[in-house]
């Protein structure tokens, strides 16, 4: 893991950010933000570090999309209990949290979701469980995805001009927090969003 962290090609951040969409806690932060760095330095490109980040993550959200249609809750939440899940940093109260999400949003969860910390990979299990449409949930999944790289890669490329690389984590690690509040507040602002085109549809 450390060697794919410290070299991070389209490739690895490709599987990075697909391990980082299933229950293996990758931190999508210290790959893409780092990967956006170097590309402001020409190393690589900003854009193709989206692309590839948010493949990866929609490949990931899939496999936990398809497990958990398949396998259903009672194996879901065995797992989490598992040694093996909590190896993955993985527990009941997590899985509980996501579902509960997802039943509070609906649908709009699986683009909301990608965007919150703790739910983020977790969103496409419930979505599994829900047994929801496939490809709306392979849209929302890669438009969140998408947008949260992209907020990770503009990040990374502005660190490149105030930052060197060996206080490069430690300051993501510090802007992680704000980050993290203003992603809550954009999150709150299109549930309201929703909820009041919801409600105008339904008048109509």
């Amino acid at each position: 893991m450390n060697w794919l962290l410290s070299n991070l090609t389209y490739p690895n951040i490709l599987l990075l950010m697909l391990l980082e969409s299933t229950v293996i806690p990758v931190p999508s932060e210290l790959v893409v933000a780092p990967a956006a760095y170097h590309a402001a330095s020409g190393q690589l490109n900003v854009f193709l570090v989206v692309l590839f980040a948010t493949i990866g993550a929609g490949i990931g959200a899939t496999i936990n999309y398809v497990v958990a249609l398949y396998v259903g809750r009672p194996v879901i939440y065995k797992f989490a209990n598992s040694k093996w899940g909590k190896m993955c940093l993985l527990t009941e109260e997590k899985v509980k949290k996501s579902e509960q999400y997802f039943d509070n949003h609906g649908i709009a969860a699986t683009l909301t979701g990608r965007l919150i910390p703790g739910i983020r990979h977790l969103i496409s299990i419930p979505a599994g469980l829900a047994r929801m449409n496939y490809w709306k949930f392979l849209l929302y999944t890669l438009l969140g995805a998408g947008a949260w790289h992209t907020i990770l890669a503009a990040l990374g490329w502005y660190l490149h001009s105030v930052v060197p690389e060996n206080e490069l984590q430690s300051t993501i690690k510090q802007y992680n927090h704000y980050i993290v509040i203003g992603i809550i507040a954009i999150v709150a602002l299109a549930v309201l969003v929703i909820i009041w085109k919801h409600k105008k549809t339904k008048k109509a």
